[in-house]
């Protein structure tokens, strides 16, 4: 069984085969929200704060926070953000940059084993990334492309993925500790890139033995009703072995489908979490076994 333990200082999350499904909340990114995005630069975090406690009261269990905007000093953002959080809650964090001195500034400033988001398969980020992931002890997102770019064969993702496990394994980083993301496509034009990431999810899962995770919602770009598509999506994905996903907890049809997942994988004994995020409580004057004044139906 493979594990993947992400932590603060004072708080677990842990990514696994035979585990709940984690869903690492989304909503601290600026990209394309123009308003967060503008209050982040000038050094307003209210939104940020804000956005941080709903996803934690809505079901998160790593918070993703990426402080990418143009022409910003981001390596500071990222870490003042960071230890703002810090401050109010022991979440767990994922660490989002493409750029390696903001990853750098945000793990020197976090108390706890980051998860890093992200290192691709170019032989030169993965020599930067790499050691900075050793150095503090982290967790990294490994995704599936490489100088190449995104193969559109599954087989080849799937070897870039295991050339950045093994690579990572030079480095003194286990492979519990890469969580491949297998590059979801968008459904509305590659009608096959469902059927193609669950096969591949499949095999990062039994030949790599590593954990998974995903952009959620790439997988419904451009259709509508796209929060149905993605909860369908992740349902099957966590059959297929998917064991998290970068999402948004606020959205119904997300949590709804990965409980419900969890459930008919047997992850979640006697239901307990799915009843206690959906149990309503009597109404007032009612017991428990049946309405007020109701009768037994029989069988």
């Amino acid at each position: 069984m493979t594990d993947t333990i992400i932590s603060s200082a004072t708080r677990e999350a842990v990514i696994g085969f035979e585990r709940p499904f984690t869903i690492i909340g989304e909503r601290i990114n600026p990209t394309g929200r123009k308003v967060l995005a503008a209050e982040m630069k000038e050094g307003d975090y209210s939104r940020v704060e804000a956005d941080a406690k709903a996803q934690i009261a809505a079901g998160a269990h790593i918070l993703d926070v990426n402080a990418g905007i143009p022409l910003a000093d981001e390596p500071r953002i990222l870490a003042e953000v960071i230890q703002l959080i810090q401050g109010f809650t022991d979440m767990p964090l994922c660490i989002d940059s493409s750029i390696v001195e903001a990853l750098e500034a945000g793990l020197n400033v976090y108390q706890g084993k980051a998860l890093v988001n992200s290192v691709t398969g170019e032989d030169e980020q993965m020599e930067r990334v790499l050691p900075l992931v050793k150095k503090h002890g982290a967790a990294v997102v490994a995704i599936s492309n490489d100088e190449t770019g995104i193969s559109q064969d599954p087989d080849v993702r799937f070897e870039v993925a295991k050339k950045i496990v093994e690579r990572a394994a030079d480095y003194g980083i286990p492979a519990c500790d890469v969580v491949v993301d297998p590059l979801v496509m968008p459904i509305g034009a590659i009608n096959s890139s469902g059927v193609q990431v669950f096969k591949l999810i499949h095999r990062l899962r039994t030949e790599l033995k590593v954990n998974t995770t995903c952009g959620a919602s790439n997988i419904s770009f451009g259709l509508p009703n796209r929060n149905g598509v993605n909860g369908a999506f992740l349902s099957m994905a966590i059959q297929a072995g998917m064991t998290s996903a970068i999402a948004n907890p606020m959205h119904d049809e997300i949590i709804a489908s990965t409980l419900g997942a969890d459930v008919m994988m047997g992850r979640d004994p006697d239901c307990a979490n799915w009843i206690k995020r959906f149990r309503e409580a009597p109404a007032e004057g009612e017991g428990r076994g049946r309405r007020a004044g109701g009768r037994r139906r029989r069988a």
